[in-house]
């Protein structure tokens, strides 16, 4: 076997198991009973199921410019995908859409009873 076999057996590993964390990312978001559940399944087995997608891309093609560009598509969805699940998660909290029966430690609140009422989603 040659190092190409063997980095070609490495890419195919990388991408079946980024494709099974975003399979288990998207089941998470149908079977999950909670919004907030529900956006940590959209978030974090998608966030490491696309790197290692990516990883297995960058072991397959072997490409320098192709891994600075790959690289760049990591950093934007850790990016965005942070973010937005956290505006996501104060916005239905302020508007009441979280069960607070399923919070271990609910550290918003406080923030939350000095804002005016107009704040959060409809």
């Amino acid at each position: 076997m040659t190092i190409g076999d063997v980095m070609d057996v490495v890419s195919a590993v990388l991408l079946l198991t980024g494709s099974f964390f975003a399979l288990v990312a998207a089941i998470g978001v149908v079977r999950l009973p909670d919004l907030l559940s529900r956006m940590h399944a959209a978030t974090k087995p998608q966030v490491i199921g696309l790197m290692l997608v990516v990883l297995g891309l960058a072991a397959r093609l072997r490409s320098w410019e192709v891994l600075g560009f790959l690289l760049l598509i990591v950093a934007m969805q850790m990016a965005t995908a942070v973010v937005s699940s956290h505006m996501i998660g104060r916005a239905s909290y302020r508007s009441g859409q979280v069960r607070d029966d399923l919070l271990v430690v609910d550290e918003l609140t406080e923030q939350v009873g000095d804002a005016p009422e107009s704040l959060g989603a409809p």
